[in-house]
């Protein structure tokens, strides 16, 4: 056998042409005998190297050459997956994915609200190349098809969701005017209890609403939501902020609304939103308090004013050996629990500002004792409120269940309150009962319902406050709540009825007569001679002992579980208790606003902008577990800092 010869090691030529193939940087074009050979750099197997056998034979070869150091980036790259259950890690090769990569740009920039326009940054472009080179960075308009598309497919996904829930939805919504823009947006959010008895809070829309805004032109959008996301027959409440405006809105959304698929024919639907009601309160009652902690404010404003004067006070309080833990903050008069936490806070500076009025003459206010003990007279009082607004704003916000007990104990406070020693206290006590009883002379039947199907509660909590709210009332009002409970029990039992029956209408025949049909005279006659015998779920529900309060209570589990012995009950359950008391879910979407239609983002197209606030809000939805672990992991482009400890690294 003739030995092989090497044609040409740098150049492989056939015909005098040089081979173009960039297979040839791994193959060798050598002669065996009379036959032209391909021998590989690295296994030095020989292939075919005529012309008639063309490259695919050596490209599949350089694919499997086990020889060959990198043989492509699957073999290159490992990267570490998700952990499994028994916390071993997994490892799999490495597979790069353009469309998929792009995608989770596109994710990023929604969820961390990065401007869409780094993706033409030289620096992102520059990192981007040196970790992955095989990613093609796209454009901005490219990123924003993405996020379009992206914004879609979880629309779609929430759609599927809402129709498959079996449950009522409630709705609140609120406006807000960006400050750069002067334009007003319309936040509308969706609140549910999902089938595995999750309190889901959705928003659904969040769009540019031209001026003017009026009652027409809200209730249009606000009706042409319900429509697009086809819940008009599930719609439980709606609730908003108490102005005239949104009176007329829920007018007209009722006018516009099959009766028939709302709770008691609309009776219910509206809802005021507790902590705006809160607000009004406690803010006519601070009206009346005159000049009593304008020298408390005075103080703070003080030393508050420039760094020597905190540093210099910070300096006393630990001469005083009082524990520094907290700022003094100078409150915002508008917004009467920053008022709370100035006093406060101030309260336990009180020595502090006695020694600096004896060595600083520059500081002429200093509040004197009566001062001090109204102001801690106001903080005691506040107190009740600002727990109150802390439950009806919490991020998470609380089921209904949770309204009428505070409210019972504000009201019980501001009749302790009108028999202060104190004039200051007793006048502010009598404006906010005033403004107190305007808007909850009556408890909302939807927060006496919920009340009752608290199994800690049920009508016994009614029967203990009610005497102290209504005096000779009571009576009347417990049993207004009481006929809320059973009228809805009605309505639910012939909803659940007519679903069977339409069920079983479309269901197959087996033969031509329906047997059973001759016997549906005698069961409604069975019902109608046991009407008076027979004992509702309500009844049974209600006659059960109430279950001791403990503070770790989980009532939609409770119901998810118990409530499986009151079949009907527990569907009102599930309606009932995701009603939300106050607007804070909408109005949390404007905190998100004010970041997207920044003075740096004011060219956003309002649908952009629409599809950035929606899918953030979808998309954090399905994180929210991973968020749980790591603070930060879910934090948007304003949350920068660091740690102490990181500062010394």
């Amino acid at each position: 056998m003739d030995s092989p010869t090497q044609v040409n090691e740098e150049e492989p030529q056939v015909g005098g042409k040089r081979l173009k193939s960039m297979v040839w940087q791994h193959f060798k074009k050598i002669k065996v005998g009379e036959l032209n050979k391909a021998e590989c750099n690295y296994c030095k197997k020989l292939l075919g190297g005529e012309s008639k056998n063309g490259t695919r034979h050596l490209h599949d070869h350089n694919k499997v050459c086990k020889m060959r150091p990198f043989n492509n980036i699957r073999q290159k790259t490992l990267v570490q997956q998700q952990w499994k259950a028994d916390g071993k890690m997994s490892i799999s090769n490495y597979t790069f994915d353009q469309e998929s990569s792009r995608k989770d740009l596109a994710s990023m920039i929604i969820m961390h609200e990065y401007p869409i326009s780094m993706v033409e940054h030289y620096g992102f472009k520059k990192y981007s190349t040196n970790l992955q080179p095989l990613f093609k960075i796209p454009s901005r308009n490219t990123i924003r098809s993405d996020i379009m598309k992206i914004y879609d497919t979880e629309k779609s996904k929430i759609m599927d969701l809402l129709k498959k829930n079996s449950s009522r939805v409630a709705i609140t919504t609120d406006m807000w005017t960006a400050s750069n823009q002067k334009k007003g947006f319309m936040a509308i959010t969706a609140h549910f209890i999902d089938n595995n008895w999750n309190l889901q809070s959705l928003v659904l829309r969040f769009l540019y609403v031209p001026c003017p805004h009026t009652s027409a032109v809200l209730s249009k959008e606000l009706l042409k939501c319900i429509f697009d996301w086809n819940i008009e027959r599930k719609l439980s409440t709606l609730t908003v902020d108490n102005c005239s405006t949104n009176d007329a809105i829920v007018d007209i959304l009722v006018s516009k609304l099959n009766p028939s698929h709302l709770l008691l024919r609309g009776k219910l639907i509206h809802m005021r939103c507790c902590a705006h009601i809160l607000n009004l309160i406690v803010q006519d009652g601070l009206k009346v308090m005159g000049d009593g902690i304008e020298r408390v404010r005075d103080s703070v404003a003080f030393w508050t004013a420039t760094p020597k004067r905190q540093q210099t006070f910070k300096e006393n309080v630990q001469l005083l050996n009082i524990n520094y833990s907290k700022q003094l903050m100078l409150d915002c008069k508008t917004r009467w629990n920053s008022t709370y936490l100035m006093l406060s806070v101030a309260l336990e500076y009180k020595d502090v500002f006695y020694r600096l009025e004896q060595r600083d003459p520059l500081f002429i206010s200093s509040p004197t004792d009566e001062d001090w003990v109204l102001a801690e007279e106001i903080c005691k009082k506040l107190l009740v409120f600002y727990n109150a607004s802390n439950a009806f704003s919490g991020r998470k916000y609380p089921t209904s269940n949770v309204f009428f007990p505070l409210m019972c104990e504000i009201k019980l406070s501001l009749s302790t309150w009108a028999k202060s020693s104190i004039e200051t206290i007793r006048n502010m006590a009598t404006s906010m009962s005033t403004k107190f009883d305007k808007y909850w002379e009556k408890v909302h039947g939807i927060m006496g319902v919920a009340t009752v199907l608290d199994p800690r509660y049920k009508l016994k909590l009614l029967e203990y406050f009610f005497p102290h709210l209504y005096g000779h009332l009571a009576d009347y009002e417990m049993q207004r709540i009481t006929n809320y409970c059973y009228d809805l029990l009605h309505e639910y039992e012939i909803s659940t009825q007519t679903q069977t029956w339409q069920s079983s209408c479309n269901s197959p025949k087996v033969n031509d007569v329906d047997v059973s049909s001759f016997l549906d005279g005698f069961d409604s006659f069975v019902n109608d001679s046991n009407k008076d015998i027979l004992k509702s779920e309500l009844d049974h529900y209600l006659e059960e002992k109430v279950l001791p309060r403990t503070p770790d209570f989980d009532i939609l589990a409770w119901w998810k579980s118990c409530g499986l012995r009151y079949p009907i009950l527990q569907m009102i359950a599930k309606d009932i208790l995701a009603i939300p008391i106050s607007t804070v879910a909408s109005e949390s979407a404007f905190s998100t606003g004010g970041r997207l239609v920044s003075p740096h983002r004011s060219r956003l197209h309002a649908d952009t902008l629409e599809a950035l606030m929606c899918a953030q809000n979808w998309l954090m939805k399905d994180i929210e577990g991973e968020c749980s672990k790591k603070e930060d992991a879910c934090g948007t482009i304003n949350e920068d800092f660091e740690s102490e400890e990181e500062e010394l690294e």
